[in-house]
């Protein structure tokens, strides 16, 4: 579904950030790419939404190179890979329901499709209570399962989870791991990057582990090891 082939970005000052990195993502499979900061887990991440080019190699989505897509290709290519951060990036001004009503709007989805949606994908993440609440009226892990709706309310291929719990406490880190669990569960493929080694450990998935820019480690049922 996903491959990395032979990736290397190199910045003008000469550090290098990846270094010929290859690796492959299977359709439903839950990734998480661990490693130090300044490893290079951001930057990867970047290539697969096209915000960042590889100075080399390629970086395919099937068989599409994701740097040829056309600017007007990419936002409908974007709408296939969700993403959700640290810093929940959620709209001050909107309800939980109207922030994840955003989402869909942008993609073109109707009024219909809204209004059954919405409510929906809050009780996924366990939130059918706080539709009608604002970002300041959530806590923390509640305003991070928000933007976890959001991610994946037009239903993409992928979820990406870059960091999603550094905010987070123990409790709170718990839930948004179980909630990403049931979004592979139901055939969502979730690439993770975490610097928490109990999410790592407790997983039990798959783990890839960058250094340096390179790929020192890929585990099927791997743990936390630097």
């Amino acid at each position: 579904m996903i491959y990395y082939d032979n990736v290397s970005k190199i910045y003008k000052d000469d550090s290098v950030i990846l270094d010929s990195i290859s690796f492959g993502i299977e359709p439903k499979e839950f990734v998480s790419i661990v490693g130090p900061s300044g490893a290079g887990k951001t930057t990867l991440l970047k290539m697969l939404i096209a915000e960042e080019k590889p100075t080399s190699g390629k970086v395919f989505f099937e068989s599409t190179d994701v740097h040829n897509l056309s600017r007007s290709d990419i936002p409908r290519y974007r709408r296939r890979v969700g993403m959700i951060f640290q810093d929940f990036r959620l709209i001050p001004n909107k309800t939980a329901y109207e922030n994840i009503a955003f989402a869909m709007e942008a993609a073109g989805r109707s009024d219909e499709e809204i209004q059954s949606d919405v409510p929906h994908v809050l009780e996924l993440v366990d939130l059918a209570d706080k539709i009608w609440h604002f970002p300041h009226q959530l806590s923390g892990g509640e305003k991070q399962r928000v933007a976890i709706a959001r991610a994946i309310v037009n239903q993409p291929d992928v979820l990406i989870a870059d960091e999603p719990t550094g905010n987070l406490d123990p409790f709170n880190t718990y839930d948004v791991v179980q909630i990403l669990r049931k979004i592979n569960d139901l055939g969502t493929t979730v690439i993770l990057t975490t610097h928490n080694k109990g999410i790592i450990d407790s997983l039990g998935k798959r783990v890839i582990t960058i250094e340096k820019g390179r790929v020192v480690r890929d585990d099927a049922e791997g743990k936390y090891v630097l």
